[in-house]
């Protein structure tokens, strides 16, 4: 970090996004008379989170970490859990950065009110066009459970299964509610999708814990300790 004295500077360079890590030159203060402008170089590192906080302000506009909170829970958050500590501080963060911009009202409730920069747009663009190959996160207690089942009786599996049954019949009501109210809107086309991924997902879930209420798997063979992974060949089989 350091300081230049002296008249503005109107030459910025724009971030440059390379394995998520952004390095910015912004301006963070300018001043009058001799004191001319101050630059600091900051380097951010910026994850999925950063991405959906630009994102959202992206396509909301200026908005306050509260609104933030509450459009993520009716959207994003149904496949990206977002933890409710950084609806203030990842914002912050980002203005800091000068991804993003930081008002504050002068009178009435002083909410602060964030919106992008031109920077914040680059770099949401920037990743948007890389791949995602990753694979999709799954963490699922009730799979969990199932994968030890064997050390339970079967009537705990069934009760499992139908616990596991109604909650994703009553999360597939809810999208298909959501569906019903917004799917004919034209400008919510693109962000309705995911929905219908959610909804597969759902709905599959939904059949294969039905099975397991009345079809549960049987009780397996006793197997060894070193099978409990899926089964690793003796240590003398391995090759050389």
């Amino acid at each position: 970090m350091y300081a230049i004295s002296g008249p503005p500077w109107s030459c910025l360079l724009a971030p440059h996004l390379l394995n998520q890590t952004i390095r910015i030159v912004l301006r963070m203060r300018e001043r009058c008379g001799s004191y001319g402008t101050i630059h600091i170089m900051s380097t951010i590192r910026l994850g999925p989170t950063s991405y959906l906080v630009l994102g959202m302000f992206s396509l909301r506009g200026p908005s306050t970490p509260y609104e933030l909170k509450r459009a993520v829970a009716r959207s994003v958050g149904r496949f990206w859990p977002f933890p409710h500590a950084q609806f203030y501080a990842e914002p912050a963060r980002l203005a800091a950065a000068g991804l993003l911009t930081d008002t504050q009202e002068q009178i009435g409730r002083r909410r602060r009110l964030y919106a992008i920069t031109e920077r914040g747009r680059e770099a949401l663009d920037a990743w948007l066009r890389e791949p995602a190959p990753e694979p999709m996160e799954i963490r699922d207690v009730a799979e969990l459970k199932l994968f030890f089942s064997e050390l339970v009786d079967e009537a705990e599996i069934m009760a499992l299964a139908r616990v596991q049954q109604r909650f994703y019949r009553e999360q597939i009501a809810e999208l298909e509610a959501i569906a019903a109210r917004f799917g004919s809107d034209p400008t919510r086309t693109r962000r309705m999708a995911p929905l219908r991924l959610g909804l597969a997902i759902y709905q599959a879930a939904a059949t294969f814990w039905g099975e397991m209420a009345t079809h549960p798997p049987g009780a397996p063979q006793r197997a060894g300790a070193d099978d409990a992974g899926g089964g690793e060949p003796p240590a003398e089989r391995l090759p050389h």
